[in-house]
């Protein structure tokens, strides 16, 4: 049974989508960083699957365990209208925030069948941590990027 988290932990979201991680991969770390450095509109919050109020919104949507093993992009969280993405379409998702050419990329992305664009997300989740290791614990935020985590 998960505990019930900060009630009020998503309600600074304004609209942002909230991008949830294995905190422990650096893979996924990387990531998170390559993200920050192009959100230019200030549109993504991030927080690693271990956290509290993280666990509660994955059970909301029936998702316990595989939570490592995937990326979720919660948009409209905490909300009546919360909705949550799973690997390729949350990649694509976040893809669309981003400043640049991003979006194109999004669109472009899109046209390739999910069963497709899935099948490639799994095989580079299946080898992440051999690609960039483990973490024996989610590493901190630096001062400049916590605004940007739960």
């Amino acid at each position: 049974m998960v505990e019930p988290a900060n009630p009020h932990a998503l309600t600074g979201l304004d609209g942002r989508l909230l991008v949830i991680y294995d905190g422990c991969c650096g893979f996924c770390n990387g990531w998170v960083r390559w993200f920050l450095k192009r959100d230019g509109r200030d549109r993504l919050r991030f927080a690693p699957s271990e956290s509290p109020v993280v666990a509660e919104l994955l059970a909301r949507h029936g998702f316990g365990e595989l939570a490592p093993s995937t990326i979720f992009v919660a948009e409209a969280a905490g909300s009546s209208g919360e909705r949550l993405l799973t690997r390729s379409n949350a990649v694509i998702a976040i893809f669309r925030e981003l400043s640049g050419g991003w979006p194109f990329a999004a669109r472009m992305l899109q046209l390739i069948p999910r069963a497709l664009r899935d099948f490639g997300y799994d095989r580079i989740a299946a080898v992440r941590y051999r690609i960039a290791g483990r973490y024996s614990s989610c590493p901190v935020p630096t001062a400049e990027e916590r605004g940007h985590f739960l």
